[in-house]
């Protein structure tokens, strides 16, 4: 097991590609804590499952806007798992709703910054000084902060350019002792088009893509696995594209 011994923190680990990345994590020997916001049910059968399967693991509730809520998390994975941090999954963020420019206010702009690029700033801040000499940092960009994204999605993929800035930034700052990537799903099934997208939009979409199909959260948490273990010890500030072939960069 690649991670034998490394204690993670996944934010956003309730659902989805975030639930489905705890749960490899833990499958390669990783302890993890497992941040929800709303997905309770999600983050505690995650615990459940990877305690069942000799693992260790906790869930804690907090908002990742929230200084108050990230150190909280942190403080809880020290005091359950140990002292140091190895790994850090930030996978917190989302659309929130669709809005073009004439429709957004500068509320709603604010709150999709700060649920995709604010969270990560706070989330890197709290964790980095308990992270020793090869640990590794994950963000979840987003097709989107290549593309522009889709109808409505302007400040979401402003958002997730801006993670994939700061993951370039970090791993400069950070180097050589912590590595930053980011990976950038295109289209994958999960709750995010489940809601925001519509179904003959994902079925054209998955029919013009080189792999004919939708991603699913285990193809991402695979490649998410990978950049936290030795085996990507020389990819750092790489944003890595997942999207089945639909974008090339």
């Amino acid at each position: 097991m690649k991670l034998r011994g490394k204690i993670a923190v996944v934010t956003g680990g309730g659902r989805d590609i975030g639930r489905a990345t705890a749960l490899r994590l833990a499958e390669e020997g990783a302890q993890v804590a497992i941040n929800y916001h709303s997905s309770a049910e999600g983050a505690d059968s995650a615990v459940r499952e990877i305690i069942s399967c000799g693992g260790n693991a906790l869930a804690l509730r907090g908002d990742m806007t929230q200084a108050a809520d990230v150190a909280k998390l942190v403080d809880a994975t020290r005091d359950k798992l140990g002292d140091s941090i190895d790994i850090l999954v930030h996978v917190t963020g989302g659309l929130i709703a669709r809005k073009t420019l004439t429709e957004m206010d500068e509320a709603h702009w604010q709150n999709v910054m700060n649920l995709n690029c604010t969270s990560f700033f706070l989330a890197a801040k709290a964790v980095v000084p308990y992270m020793p000499k090869g640990s590794a940092i994950v963000g979840l960009a987003s097709q989107a902060g290549r593309d522009g994204g889709g109808p409505g999605a302007l400040a979401y993929a402003a958002s997730k350019g801006a993670v994939m800035t700061m993951t370039r930034g970090l791993a400069k700052e950070l180097g050589p002792d912590i590595r930053v990537n980011a990976v950038c799903p295109g289209m994958i099934d999960t709750d995010f088009h489940n809601t925001f997208t519509k179904p003959e939009v994902r079925s054209h979409v998955a029919n013009i893509t080189p792999l004919k199909r939708e991603g699913d959260a285990r193809d991402v948490a695979n490649l998410v696995t990978y950049l936290t273990s030795d085996e990507a010890a020389f990819v750092t500030g790489a944003n890595i594209d997942i999207n089945g072939g639909m974008l090339f960069s």
